[in-house]
């Protein structure tokens, strides 16, 4: 890092680049998980009553996955921008577009009041919602590694990772309060609209926080000496083909274990096993905290190691805890299914955590925030969004969870070979 930067970079304190990170992806993956959540439980017979009880949760799922579609667009328009006027006044932006379509979730009439209305209402929600939080994850990790010493990057990019953590505890946290609190009839009448409606309060604090921070040394850098791309998506496609595709295929992996275990599972798990719905939200969120206390460890690993020995570890124990995973969840055993989601998203966080550094320093700077948004959320269209669809599928076609794992496997695989063919870039200059 040149001179200038460090001095630019010097009053800003590492606790205030942790907590500014952490803060906004905490928020947006709460707003997120939020509605994995509900799609999970309440959305199929509250905005798809007329179909039956397996095609009302796979539309719901279907509207689920309109986020994922909508999260690549957003990093084209929030990278877009980012790369030409700055990382932070995109993060500002992209809360404030991601709170919208979370606030507007819970206000909605469901289908009892306004038909078919009401499912397309949900489906435009979903797609701002997904929009905007295209637009946060890379911001957010830019804003850790842009400021990181050359050698700690993946230990200050793990500040963000840890955000979706907390953010599914909260959400899941809030379901399960009211869960408890409420009868199922007060719950499915209003009571899930109130964490969609507290999410304002977040949001506010997240402004706040946002808008105390200054521009990253690394992009000032680049505007003083005129680094600036044109179209930031075009000169990814046209210099760096080979790494966006490569990137995008190798993190397919993470969001499908993701999303397997804390979205499919709640579904599966409550639909298919007739199990507690309350004892599987805390599976998942017990699941939840393992992952959060893993990512920095295991961000601190690939400063260590390197991030490609890391991610190819994610990869096999995901291949090695594809068939396990079910086979404990098939059990009942709150325990048991506990387990199960622990270690599946212990090897999410092998390859999560690195990934905070792994993608932006795979990019150049003109062009980063750009590269690495889209990457991370193209990725996610078929990890997060198709996954859980495929797999409601596939269980309803064969009677058997043996398919999903497979699928979980395949693609833990194809995560394996695509992250061989990447540079290795610990301890690169940011160019």
């Amino acid at each position: 890092m040149s001179t200038a930067a460090q001095t630019s970079a010097a009053p800003v304190s590492a606790s205030r680049i942790a907590i500014a990170s952490f803060i906004g992806t905490a928020i947006e993956f709460y707003d997120f998980y939020l509605y994995g959540t509900a799609a999970a439980l309440v959305f199929g017979h509250q905005f798809f009553p007329t179909f039956s009880p397996l095609a009302g949760t796979l539309a719901a799922f279907a509207t689920f996955g309109v986020g994922f579609v909508a999260r690549p667009v957003g990093a084209v328009v929030f990278g877009h921008f980012g790369d030409r006027i700055g990382r932070k006044a995109m993060l500002v932006a992209s809360l404030l577009v991601m709170g919208t379509g979370t606030v507007a979730i819970g206000a909605l009439p469901t289908y009892s009041a306004i038909g078919i209305g009401a499912p397309i209402l949900l489906v435009l929600c979903r797609f701002l919602q997904g929009f905007g939080l295209g637009g946060e994850w890379g911001g957010a990790v830019l804003l850790a590694t842009e400021y990181a010493p050359r050698n700690r990057r993946g230990l200050w990019s793990s500040f963000p990772q840890m955000g979706p953590a907390i953010g599914f505890i909260i959400a899941g946290g809030a379901f399960l309060v009211l869960g408890g609190t409420m009868s199922q009839e007060s719950f499915d009448d209003w009571g899930w609209r109130i964490p969609f409606l507290a999410s304002s309060l977040l949001i506010v604090i997240g402004y706040y926080i946002r808008m105390k921070i200054a521009e990253t040394p690394v992009f000032e850098r680049a505007m003083a000496e005129h680094d600036k791309a044109k179209v930031p998506i075009v000169e990814v496609l046209r210099r760096q083909p080979k790494t966006l595709f490569l990137s995008t295929c190798a993190f397919i992996l993470a969001h499908t274990l993701f999303y397997t275990i804390t979205t499919f599972s709640l579904s599966y798990g409550t639909t298919v096993l007739k199990l507690d719905k309350n004892m599987l939200l805390i599976c998942a969120m017990i699941s939840a905290l393992v992952m959060g206390l893993a990512t920095p460890l295991l961000a601190t690993w690939s400063d260590r190691v390197g991030r490609r020995r890391v991610c190819l570890g994610a990869a096999v124990l995901a291949v090695a805890w594809a068939f396990p995973l079910f086979a404990l969840i098939n059990t009942g055993n709150p325990v048991l299914i506990a387990l199960a989601m622990a270690v599946g998203m212990i090897a999410f966080a092998a390859l999560f955590a690195p990934m905070g550094a792994f993608l932006p320093e795979l990019f150049a700077t003109r062009y980063r925030y750009t590269g690495a948004s889209i990457a991370y959320n193209a990725s996610g269209v078929i990890g997060g969004g198709v996954s859980p669809i495929l797999a409601t599928q596939l269980i309803a076609a064969t009677g058997s969870s043996l398919p999903v794992s497979g699928y979980v496997a395949g693609i833990a695989v194809i995560c394996a070979v695509c992250v061989w063919f990447l540079r290795e870039t610990r301890g690169n200059e940011l160019e």
